[in-house]
């Protein structure tokens, strides 16, 4: 029965740090975009890709290579 005397002060403090933590998570923002994580798991990843990190030769407007070794047909 003696244990409850250092419990109870325990489970006070640690409720309120858990309160304290949800206070700071809501004043530094981590609850603006509560969609953006749904909508970037739903996309490909050809669309998150940056167009500069992309290889020229795998868009769809690059022209086809030329094989040097390969002769040309005119």
């Amino acid at each position: 029965m003696e244990v409850i005397y250092g419990l109870i002060p325990g489970m006070l403090l640690l409720g309120l740090a858990a309160v304290a933590v949800l206070f700071w998570a809501a004043r530094s923002g981590q609850f603006d975009d509560l969609e953006g994580d749904g909508q970037r798991l739903l996309l490909d990843e050809d669309e998150i890709l940056d167009q500069d990190s992309v290889d020229p030769r795998c868009r769809p407007d690059a022209k086809p290579d030329t094989d040097p070794n390969e002769p040309q047909r005119n």
